[in-house]
C-alpha cells in the first residue's frame, strides 16, 4: 500500500471533504481525487461514499482509518524520538499516567524536570492505565506511569514505590467512627469506584472477590476528584490512595473507616516498550521520577 496515497485517504477522512483534504496538504482538488482513486483501485474496494457536501467513509474506509492513524501517530514518534536524541535543549517529552499518578504524583515531578530542562516541552496524557498500555503500543507517548498490575511481557518498567489504599467514606457514613469493622461489614454499603480499566478498580475488585465479599457498585466515575466529592457528601465508601485523601482527612471531610484483614495494595511503575533505548529526555525523566522524595 502507497503511504502517499494513505496520508491523502487519511487527511480526506479526517477533514470530511475533498477541499480540504487539498487545502490541508497543499495541493490541488484534481490530485487529491486521483490518489484517492488509485487508492481505491489498489485495495478494490470504495473507501468513500461521495455527497453533495463533502464525503463519508464507507465501513471498509472506517476499518483503514484506524490503521492510518495508527501508522502515522507511529511516523510523528518515531521524529520525535529522533529529535530527542539530539540533546536536552530543545524538543518535547510525552508522558501517560494514571490518574493517581497523574494527579498528585507527577505534576510535581514535572516542574522539577521543567526546572532543570526548560526548553523542553513536557505533555502529559492523564487516563487510566489501560489507556496508558494503548498510548506506548501507538507511540504517543514515551514513558507510562501506572498503579497496579499490567501486563509484563508487554513493557518493560521500573518499580518506583508502593501505595495501600485507604477506605474512605463521608463523616456521616453509618460505618464512620466504628472499630474494628470486619471486610464483611462493607459489603452492605454503596461502594463508588473509578471506571473499568483503572488500575485503582481492578485491585479493590480483585481483593474483595478473593475474600468472597460481594461488591456493591453504585456508581462509577473517570474523575478521582468528582469521586472524592461524591463519598464526601453521599453514604458510599471508596478506596483511594492517600495521596488523594490527605487534605480531605486532616480537616474531617472525608474518614478512613477501620477495617481489620482487608489490605488492598499496589505498586507504581514506570513503563516504555520493550527493547527500547530510551531517548535523553525520557531517560533523565525516569532518572529523576527513581529519586527518592
Amino acid at each position: 500500500m502507497n503511504l502517499h496515497h494513505l496520508k491523502v485517504f487519511l487527511a480526506v477522512a479526517e477533514s470530511g471533504s475533498i477541499s480540504a483534504g487539498a487545502n490541508r496538504l497543499f495541493i490541488s482538488q484534481p490530485a487529491v481525487t486521483r490518489e484517492i482513486r488509485d487508492l481505491e483501485a489498489s485495495v478494490g474496494l470504495a473507501l468513500f461514499d461521495r455527497r453533495p457536501r463533502g464525503v463519508t467513509l464507507t465501513e471498509a474506509g472506517q476499518r483503514l482509518l484506524h490503521y492510518a492513524q495508527r501508522i502515522f501517530a507511529l511516523e510523528a514518534a518515531a521524529e520525535r524520538e529522533l529529535r530527542d536524541f539530539a540533546d536536552l535543549d530543545e524538543g518535547e517529552l510525552r508522558l501517560g499516567a494514571s490518574a493517581t499518578l497523574g494527579s498528585y504524583l507527577l505534576p510535581a515531578l514535572i516542574e522539577d524536570f521543567h526546572r532543570r530542562h526548560p526548553a523542553l516541552s513536557v505533555e502529559l496524557l492523564v487516563s487510566n492505565t489501560h489507556e496508558v498500555a494503548a498510548q506506548l503500543e501507538d507511540g504517543r507517548i514515551s514513558l507510562g506511569f501506572v498503579e497496579g498490575a499490567f501486563d509484563t511481557d508487554a513493557f518493560a518498567s521500573q518499580l518506583l514505590d508502593r501505595d495501600r489504599l485507604l477506605p474512605v467514606a463521608g463523616p456521616r457514613h453509618p460505618l464512620a467512627g466504628c472499630p474494628h469493622l470486619q471486610p464483611e461489614d462493607l459489603a452492605p454499603h454503596d461502594h463508588y469506584l473509578r471506571e473499568p480499566g483503572s488500575a485503582t478498580r481492578a485491585s479493590v475488585e480483585r481483593a474483595y472477590r478473593e475474600r468472597g465479599i460481594e461488591l456493591r457498585v453504585r456508581m462509577s466515575l473517570g474523575s478521582s476528584e468528582a469521586l472524592k466529592r461524591l463519598v464526601r457528601e453521599g453514604r458510599g465508601i471508596a478506596w483511594l490512595s492517600p495521596l488523594m485523601v490527605r487534605d480531605e482527612l486532616a480537616d474531617g471531610r472525608l474518614v478512613r473507616l477501620d477495617v481489620d484483614g482487608l489490605a488492598i495494595e499496589r505498586e507504581f511503575h514506570a513503563l516504555w516498550r520493550p527493547g527500547q533505548r530510551l531517548s535523553p529526555a525520557p531517560a533523565a525523566f525516569l532518572a529523576l521520577a527513581r529519586q527518592p522524595r
